[in-house]
């Protein structure tokens, strides 16, 4: 197992001078050992940048990269004890499943028994049992991919397994099996495991700790519930959820935030200086409520689309559109009508040049 500590930055312009001339900004991040993380963002992002740094694939053009406190910054990826699985499966088609999970060993002059003993363990933790003596070539993208997953864990110096968009080229309705496997494996080996990935729904499902990324730039490190909850950059509140959060443009005065035309007092225990504001609140959280209640403003609605487990309610308040998650039952509203809902509550977040306030 592995402690990976990252303290780098990363550019492929040979004199970076702006911050758009970075891969990587410079970043201080800690991958502890048997952790579950994933690094989720948008195309471009950095996220399979930093992958690259980790697995020695990349050299960091600044900085360092420390597994279990040793430099490792000039290492080669195999001496880094660590697997990697890309997006594209990667196995020898001419070889059957067997041997596909055999090469490694083979290549490390392990003994038949060994190599019969960790074949059999990787195979049956993978489900691939029945088929270790099939071609690779016939078998299906999923169990492709589930054999470059057990060529990495077959080796017994393995710390680390990183991982690619694995799932990109899977069929969907067998994606959430995949992810189940990958969850089993950590909770049985404790590997550290990192997944790269743009798909929140993998991220949030796969990871203990999920690292959000923008523009070469991890904004927040945190839990499910913290990015859901308490999203410490604007980025974050919009990229995760669906829909994702709303902002709504204003001001704090003398204790009140003002928007709409409205001024909303804030409680007492909210103390935020006066001037220019966000207030993010979630779709789940911005809930109808009686005409003139505490904490909601007065809006038009623009559409009601019924997605069958819920209603997305859009609404209009000064030209901005916000979108509610609403409940299907009971719900009497039609497009046209003034919809009172409430945006100050306990779930509010506010923000100051993009960054939440505490």
């Amino acid at each position: 197992m592995a402690r990976i500590e990252l303290d780098l930055a990363h550019a492929y312009k040979a004199n970076p001078l702006q911050d758009s001339d970075y891969a990587l900004l410079p970043l201080k991040m800690t991958f502890e050992d048997g952790g579950a993380y994933a690094l989720l963002g948008p195309s471009g992002c950095g996220k399979t940048t930093m992958l690259n740094i980790m697995s020695g694939l990349v050299a960091p053009s600044q900085g360092t990269v420390r597994f279990d406190g040793q430099d490792v910054t000039t290492a080669t990826p195999q001496q880094r004890n660590i697997a990697q699985v890309f997006q594209f499966p990667v196995v020898y088609d001419t070889m059957t499943v067997f041997d596909n999970l055999a090469f490694p060993l083979r290549n490390r002059k392990m003994s038949l028994a060994q190599i019969n003993k960790r074949v059999g363990d990787i195979a049956d933790m993978l489900e691939l049992t029945g088929q270790l003596h099939q071609r690779a070539a016939g078998l299906a993208a999923d169990a492709k991919q589930k054999i470059s997953l057990g060529r990495g864990l077959v080796r017994p110096d393995v710390s680390a397994v990183l991982f690619d968009e694995p799932l990109t080229v899977i069929d969907p309705h067998l994606k959430w099996q995949l992810r189940r496997k990958l969850k089993q494996i950590h909770h049985e080996l404790k590997l550290t495991l990192i997944y790269v990935t743009h798909d929140q729904i993998e991220a949030l499902t796969f990871a203990d700790q999920v690292v959000v990324m923008t523009r070469g730039k991890a904004v927040q490190v945190g839990s499910a519930a913290d990015l859901f909850e308490r999203p410490s950059h604007t980025f974050v509140g919009n990229f995760i959820g669906s829909p994702g959060m709303n902002f709504i443009v204003g001001n704090i005065k003398n204790g009140c935030f003002e928007a709409g035309g409205a001024a909303l007092p804030l409680p007492a225990a909210r103390c935020l200086p006066d001037g220019d504001i966000k207030l993010g609140i979630r779709p789940e959280y911005l809930l109808p409520v009686p005409a003139h209640s505490p904490g909601a403003l007065a809006m038009t609605v623009l559409q009601l689309q019924d997605v069958g487990t819920h209603i997305i309610l859009s609404a209009v308040l000064s030209g901005k559109t916000l979108k509610a998650r609403l409940p299907v039952a009971g719900l009497q509203l039609a497009v046209g009508d003034i919809v009172w809902l409430e945006v100050l509550s306990e779930h509010s977040c506010f923000y100051k040049n993009e960054e939440i306030l505490p």
